[in-house]
């Protein structure tokens, strides 16, 4: 059974006569550890009905590109097999998945939704709850503790969040059992999307090409288990001491793979509990508390992709020393070309332009920078965000909302007032050539 503290209905409708029950599949694209496919199965069963999935392969999902529908759509391939393995069809259709649930709806018994924090997201989840004659209902699957049992509102930080979660994560951290849909869809036309060449798929689509795939990063639910085994089998034991250091390989890589749903956060912690390494509090520090901090961010602050949703005394003090004489300062085009003074700055661009990713202590560095060497802080936060969403694989999410925010002040704590920064917290390359063997870094990415 699913708790119902994940289960939310988004109306008042009766259950219809129709010909399936339907799981639209947008923000957990996965079949494993998916409370949204499970308890889709399970109302199924109970109703005597079918089951079919959907997907919407929007063509112009804000700041996607080619990377990123690349990586996606790896997953889906695996997704569909999986679930054609259980009896149960995957309808793909490149359209915006609010108008492809609408028009699907007349045929529907019920929707079951899974559950996202962002804008875009949660206005298809109400358009379609509002235009629709059966039932809606949002399953949260993509997170451990739901997001409004954790808190009823926007938390400081995560040394206010922390308690919250800690007193609750006992009761949703466990295994998911897997159901069996007992009516198979039969007769149906459907014309759905072949995944079978998601190359070729993407070629008649039009979407974005300003970015090229990553060659050596694929997307994918088994991938995602292959990168957590060997995190947990060669990093989990060092991941405490390492894992800020960008000259070490000790990070996971999976936030991608939880980006787009492809692995469940809890099959990750409890994979990482069953490890007896030093490093399991540390990483379940940053799985649990920090993740769920940002999806808290990003529901409860509507300003989340903007400059706006700062605390007061940030926005204060980079408003008094906006002003500042800036000793370096360069373009949009320059930063994305990593075409500044600084190498170690330039190696962590070029990370993230050629792999999809950036060492995460790199990344507070980045964002440091591009606010100390942009022409005023507004402009410094849209570079950040544009930079971030449009060339990291897990762009575009709580996390990396979050992350930039940081970047600025956000969840933190004010520090010594200086120029430019004036009370938020800064960062330096004396720091790191003082903690790390930074020019290790640099001539590992071949900046």
């Amino acid at each position: 059974m699913i708790q119902a503290e994940r289960i939310k209905k988004l109306n008042s409708n009766m259950v219809q006569d129709g010909r399936f029950v339907l799981y639209w599949m947008q923000s957990s694209q996965r079949t494993e550890y998916n409370h949204a496919l499970e308890y889709s199965i399970e109302t199924a069963n109970d109703l005597d009905s079918p089951l079919l999935v959907y997907f919407g392969l929007t063509p112009d999902y804000p700041e996607a590109n080619e990377r990123s529908y690349t990586f996606m759509l790896e997953g889906l391939v695996e997704t569909e097999k999986k679930l054609q393995d259980r009896g149960i069809s995957l309808l793909v259709r490149s359209e915006p998945p609010s108008q492809g649930v609408r028009d699907l709806s007349p045929e529907c018994v019920l929707i079951v939704a899974d559950r996202d924090y962002q804008r875009i997201q949660r206005d298809w989840r109400e358009q379609i709850s509002n235009s629709v004659r059966c039932p809606v209902i949002q399953v949260e699957t993509n997170v451990i503790v739901p997001i409004e049992v954790a808190s009823a509102k926007e938390e400081y930080s995560a040394g206010t969040l922390r308690p919250k979660i800690q007193r609750n994560v006992d009761r949703f951290l466990y295994p998911i059992t897997e159901n069996q849909i007992e009516n198979t869809l039969r007769g149906l036309e459907v014309d759905s999307l072949d995944l079978s060449n998601p190359v070729r798929l993407l070629e008649s689509i039009d979407i974005d090409r300003s970015v090229e795939p990553v060659p050596d990063f694929h997307g994918g639910t088994e991938k995602a288990k292959q990168a957590l085994d060997d995190f947990i089998n060669r990093k989990l034991d060092k991941f405490h001491k390492s894992r800020n250091d960008p000259s070490e390989d000790y990070l996971s890589n999976l936030s991608p793979y939880l980006h787009f749903g492809q692995i469940s956060p809890i099959f990750i912690a409890l994979q990482v509990q069953r490890a007896d390494h030093p490093g399991v509090d540390s990483f379940l520090e940053e799985l649990i508390v920090r993740r769920e901090l940002s999806m808290n961010f990003v529901y409860f602050n509507r300003n989340y992709d903007s400059i706006d949703c700062l605390p007061g005394w940030a926005r204060t003090t980079l408003d008094e020393h906006k002003s500042d004489p800036r000793e370096h300062k360069y373009t949009l085009e320059e930063f994305e070309l990593a075409e500044t003074h600084d190498p170690y700055w330039n190696a962590a661009q070029t990370e993230m332009v050629k792999t999809g990713k950036m060492h995460g202590y790199m990344r507070m560095y980045w964002g440091k920078k591009i606010l100390e060497w942009s022409h005023t802080p507004e402009i410094a936060y849209r570079t950040t965000l544009h930079l971030n969403n449009k060339y990291e694989l897990d762009g575009r999410d709580p996390n990396g909302y979050a992350g930039v925010a940081w970047c600025f002040g956000k969840h933190d704590r004010a520090w010594g007032e200086r120029p430019v920064f004036g009370k938020v917290r800064y960062m330096s390359a004396r720091g790191l050539e003082r903690k790390f063997d930074i020019e290790s870094y640099v001539r590992k990415i071949g900046q």
